[in-house]
């Protein structure tokens, strides 16, 4: 099967062509037909896989009839990343056909995207959380929409945006073709697409378990030695292209500084950054400018780089289809890839889940010559955030105490200041003064 063979409007093979697309994957062979006969689909497939151009393709098919100027396709993802991915693959495919698209999602002006929606588009791929917010102030309307996408629903679903995606299903019109793509089928994504399909095919690509190409292995470590561990891993394996992922933005942000102090070319892609600077951490990941990127969960959806040759998972998963879902980033395009996880004795019933969905137990391995004995230090402060700067009312007088270890206590307040900490007396986060001695 050749594109050719979907009979696509001109314009459109044209984009196919420039891009040297030559035959579809297995996701879009599947997937396309359906979409260009007007059914409602549920495709589950691996990020990878081709899925972006098996919905992209044929909705810009549909709205090459039509009018022209106002909003008729609503493409919903997880993470700013994807949404840019998405819209990156609507410019290119659609470059010959005179359609015009917009991402909204938060981290960016406002205004300027008010801007963009007034000189008219027909294709909107958002993020729930900004969509909301012009739906609220009547800068977008979704009367005129024909078709809606919902891409990465499990992700969104983890990240408690189930209600949110109702509340958008309630804006759309009765009649409009839905898509819903997701890496995983839970039960909760499953009634979600009960309220939203009707009548759907469903397409699924390969099983829901990691790669055949992609090596896994685990290795067991005190939790005080995962960061010694993790270097002296990376001292012993390529580094040209390395997935670090973390369980919080903090730690991804602290474990990227450590890396670039020891020289390697690092970065980390979390939510705390700017959109600017999310951005070029993944444009410097992609081309080869940073060797490492430590990243959150969260964050790493829209990364799309086939050439990645190793996925260290620093912190185990929570679920085993996490688990899939972050290996399932190495190994792609025909290559293979390493899967290494460093594991604590917390970790011994997720290992078990995984070693179930794989249908194999994963190896064990120890790096020779490393001290696995190393004692933990008399307080580990690795990851501990840096002391914030204490805040003063006017006139307050600066006297600082000291702790025993030589950190700055809190200045000193008069007792008959209002709010003056007595034994007992409750603070923000509702810790005692007692406690906190």
């Amino acid at each position: 099967m050749s594109f050719d063979s979907f009979a696509f409007n001109p314009r459109i093979t044209a984009g196919i062509h420039d891009l040297k697309y030559q035959d579809p994957t297995p996701v879009q062979a599947q997937v396309i037909p359906h979409v260009l006969a007007g059914r409602d689909v549920i495709g589950i497939a691996q990020t990878g896989t081709g899925k972006t151009a098996a919905f992209v393709l044929p909705m810009l098919q549909r709205l090459m009839q039509g009018p022209r100027g106002r909003l008729r396709a609503l493409i919903v993802a997880p993470t700013r990343e994807l949404a840019e991915q998405i819209q990156g693959v609507i410019e290119a495919l659609g470059q010959h056909t005179g359609l015009r698209s917009v991402t909204l999602y938060g981290g960016v002006s406002f205004n300027a995207q008010i801007q963009r929606l007034r000189r008219g588009i027909e294709i909107a791929v958002v993020c729930l959380g900004r969509l909301l917010d012009h739906l609220g102030q009547g800068t977008v309307s979704l009367d005129h929409l024909e078709m809606l996408v919902l891409d990465e629903a499990d992700q969104m679903f983890d990240m408690g945006f189930l209600p949110d995606i109702r509340r958008i299903l309630r804006q759309t019109p009765a009649r409009r073709q839905t898509l819903l793509f997701s890496a995983t089928m839970p039960n909760d994504i499953r009634a979600l697409a009960d309220e939203a399909l009707r009548n759907p095919v469903s397409v699924q690509i390969g099983r829901v378990a990691p790669a055949t190409t992609v090596n896994h292995a685990i290795y067991p470590v005190a939790p005080h030695l995962k960061t010694p561990l993790l270097i002296e891993l990376l001292q012993t394996i390529d580094t040209e292209s390395v997935l670090i992922f973390t369980s919080t933005k903090h730690r991804a942000k602290r474990l990227g500084e450590k890396l670039v102090q020891l020289g390697y070319r690092a970065t980390s892609l979390q939510g705390n950054l700017s959109q600017n600077r999310r951005q070029a951490a993944l444009d410097g990941f992609r081309d080869g400018s940073y060797q490492i990127l430590v990243a959150t969960d969260i964050a790493a959806r829209g990364i799309d780089v086939s050439s990645i040759s190793h996925v260290i998972n620093y912190d185990m998963p929570n679920t085993a289809e996490a688990y899939t879902h972050r290996i399932g980033r190495t190994g792609r395009a025909a290559r293979t890839g390493d899967a290494l996880t460093l594991v604590t004795n917390e970790d011994a019933a997720m290992i078990r889940a995984i070693e179930r969905v794989l249908g194999a137990a994963l190896k064990r391995e120890l790096l020779a010559g490393f001290d696995y004995n190393a004692p933990a230090p008399i307080r580990d402060a690795e990851f501990a955030r840096p002391p914030r700067e204490p805040q003063y009312r006017r006139n307050e007088p600066r006297r600082r105490e000291s702790r025993p270890d030589g950190t700055p206590a809190r200045p000193a307040h008069s007792p008959h200041h209002a709010g003056a900490a007595r034994p007992g007396n409750r603070r923000a986060g509702g810790r005692s003064e007692e406690r906190i001695r």
